[in-house]
């Protein structure tokens, strides 16, 4: 196990830093297209809003356009196996499921999708989470030329410390500020959201930051609608999720 590379992950300041040793590390092992997704705000029948998960891959614009932007996600087999289990999971239980006759028109249409795009063997791992809202889990797809022979005889040799290394990344990750595909909150924006966490009205952070509380409430309203939330109280939740506000520094 590389514990360089673990005190790495541990170190980065940003998501992007995060990502990009991630998936250098994990091409070692043979996985060179990765996709990762992780929300806060899980429904009964959905991750919750588009807007609100983050999601970081490295396969090719077109693969992501396809898989996320246009929805091909929701009827992945894998997706649905990792938003129902926790844990890890060759890929071939698709194939098992499929000699069985088991999946339905719309999953066989996301895999015939991956066939096309080269994605045909790898490993999904549903990590862990305390929040019932929360789920995070991540693909790794094989190199080409790897089939899932060849990938179960790679995780049966470094699986525990592949699946470390992910379980360390995502871990990170609750501890970086993202803020999804909304622009960031701006450094104003995140002052007045800190001191209403702290219990101070309008009117005492007027007084903290020597302006107006017309000020303090332009900067609440802009923060609402950059979080998409109708309450103050919501941005302050959203934001702190995102580790947008009560943070040490910027990356």
């Amino acid at each position: 196990m590389s514990l360089e590379h673990l005190s790495a992950l541990i170190a980065a300041r940003s998501i992007e830093e995060l990502w990009a040793l991630h998936t250098q590390k994990m091409a070692d092992f043979g996985f060179d297209r990765l996709i990762y997704g992780f929300t806060r705000f899980r429904a009964a029948n959905s991750f919750g809003d588009r807007d609100d998960v983050i999601v970081l891959s490295n396969h090719s614009p077109d693969y992501v356009r396809a898989f996320v932007d246009k929805g091909l996600y929701m009827n992945a087999p894998m997706v649905r196996w990792a938003s129902r289990n926790e844990g890890t999971s060759s890929w071939r239980i698709i194939a098992e499921r499929m000699a069985r006759g088991e999946l339905p028109p719309e999953e066989l249409e996301v895999l015939q999708f991956n066939r096309s795009m080269g994605v045909v063997a790898g490993y999904t791992i549903s990590f862990s989470e305390i929040s019932v809202r929360a789920k995070g889990a991540i693909g790794l797809a094989a190199r080409p030329g790897l089939d899932q022979d060849d990938v179960d005889r790679i995780w049966a040799e470094h699986g525990d410390v592949i699946q470390l290394m992910n379980d360390v990344m995502h871990l990170k990750v609750h501890n970086l500020p993202y803020a999804a595909q909304r622009p960031p909150l701006t450094p104003r924006q995140r002052e007045v959201l800190e001191w209403v966490g702290d219990g101070k009205t309008t009117l005492d952070i007027a007084t903290i930051l020597g302006v107006t509380q017309a000020t303090v409430e332009k900067h609440l309203r802009l923060a609402r609608e950059a979080l998409d939330v109708d309450t103050t109280a919501q941005a302050v939740l959203k934001a702190w999720f995102q580790n947008q506000i009560f943070r040490a520094e910027s990356p």
